[in-house]
Formats: structure tokens, C-alpha cells, sequence
């Protein structure tokens, strides 16, 4: 997988924290930096820990389906992405409070991180260095999280879900991508 293809995903599964992250910097009275920061540790951790998680659970059943990698990627990514822009289409606002205690940062994190997990899966299908892809998910995830803090602080929802439907349009197509390389 090269850079701006691994830049993509990193991108694409970092929409769903950054919606959340415009969502806590719109509930903020003020920008806090420090707060901006601890949003982006939370969820790029998470970020970067799910799909190493799913590297690790997709690697033992590599050999075993290999005939199909090529689908099976391209199924959870189009999947990650049909939801993600599904939700972008779904009226229904909802923000957090601008709370970062432990246990909402790592329900929110858990939450929007269960796609990272299934692309960690097609990670090990595809052979993906791990552990520089990871990172590099996890210090995207980081930078825009504390973006999107800001952008909600300064601007609000007005791009919560176009974040969300870019990310999921992003995803279908890297999916497409990998499945299309395969059959030619």
C-alpha cells in the first residue's frame, strides 16, 4: 500500500473523530487547547490501536482465505464507508457535552474507532506494514481531532457531516481501489 493511498484511509477513518471532535469544540465556551489535545490523544490512540487490534485478529486467518482478501477488504471498506455516509445524511444532531473525563473520551473513542478495527483486518490481508501504518492513522487522527475541536469552536456543524459523507465516499473508494487491483 503506498503513502497517499495509506493517507486516504488515514484520512477516511479519521472522519467520524473529527465530526465528534467539531461537536466538543462547538460545546466549548471557549477554545482550550489543552482540552483540544487531550481529545486528540483519546481518539487518535484509539485510532492507531484498533486497526493494529484487527491486524493482529485478521493475521491468523490470512492464510486461510487469501483467494478472497482482495473482497473481503473491499466489503468492510465499502460497509465502513456506505454507514459513514449514511450517517452523514441523518438529520438528527447530536454533541456531546464538552466533557474529556475518562469515561466519555474512551466511550466516544471505542465508538468512533470500530471501523479502524475492521480496516486493521484487511490491513493483514493486504500486508500492510503495521506498525507505520498505524502511526501514521494515529498521528492523522491526532492532528485533525484537534482541528475539528477548533472548526466547531469557530464554526459549528456546518461541517460535521460533509466530514462524515467525505469520509465514507473515501473509504468506498480505496475499497473499489484494492478490489479492482486484484481482478486486473
Amino acid at each position: 500500500m503506498s503513502l497517499p493511498e495509506l493517507f486516504l484511509i488515514a484520512v477516511g477513518l479519521s472522519m467520524d473523530a473529527f465530526a465528534v471532535s467539531v461537536c466538543k469544540g462547538l460545546s466549548m465556551q471557549k477554545m482550550n487547547i489543552k482540552n483540544a489535545v487531550i481529545i486528540g490523544l483519546y481518539f487518535g490512540g484509539f485510532q492507531g490501536f484498533m486497526p493494529f487490534l484487527g491486524y493482529l485478529l485478521g493475521s491468523r486467518f490470512q492464510d486461510a482465505i487469501t483467494a478472497y482478501d482482495h473482497w473481503i477488504a473491499f466489503i468492510l471498506l465499502a460497509l465502513i464507508g456506505g454507514n459513514m455516509i449514511k450517517e452523514s445524511l441523518d438529520k438528527e444532531e447530536e454533541c456531546p457535552d464538552p466533557s474529556v473525563a475518562f469515561t466519555d473520551m474512551v466511550v466516544l473513542a471505542v465508538a468512533t474507532s470500530i471501523d479502524a478495527l475492521a480496516v486493521g483486518v484487511t490491513f493483514a490481508f493486504l500486508k500492510v506494514q503495521i506498525v507505520a501504518a498505524v502511526s501514521f492513522i494515529g498521528i492523522t487522527t491526532f492532528t485533525l481531532s484537534i482541528i475539528g475541536v477548533k472548526v466547531g469552536n469557530i464554526f459549528g456543524m456546518k461541517y460535521k457531516s460533509k466530514a462524515e459523507f467525505a469520509g465514507g465516499l473515501i473509504l468506498i473508494f480505496m475499497g473499489l481501489k484494492i478490489l479492482i487491483d486484484h481482478l486486473l
